[in-house]
């Protein structure tokens, strides 16, 4: 996945992550926001386990 930060306007910005879009007042805030992001993502992540269903009957 891909994370940007732009500037939008003296006092905005915006984090991309793929298609979706979060904005900031400040830059701090925005970079708080990615740092966050990027250590969920990378967090490990357990797959759930299925459990068979039974056939009815």
């Amino acid at each position: 996945m891909k994370i940007l930060l732009k500037e939008l306007a003296k006092s905005q910005w915006q984090v991309r992550l793929d298609q979706h879009v979060v904005t900031f007042r400040s830059e701090s805030e925005a970079r708080n926001f990615m740092r966050t992001l990027e250590s969920r993502i990378q967090a490990p992540h357990s797959i759930p386990v299925l459990q068979p269903q039974r056939a009815a009957g």
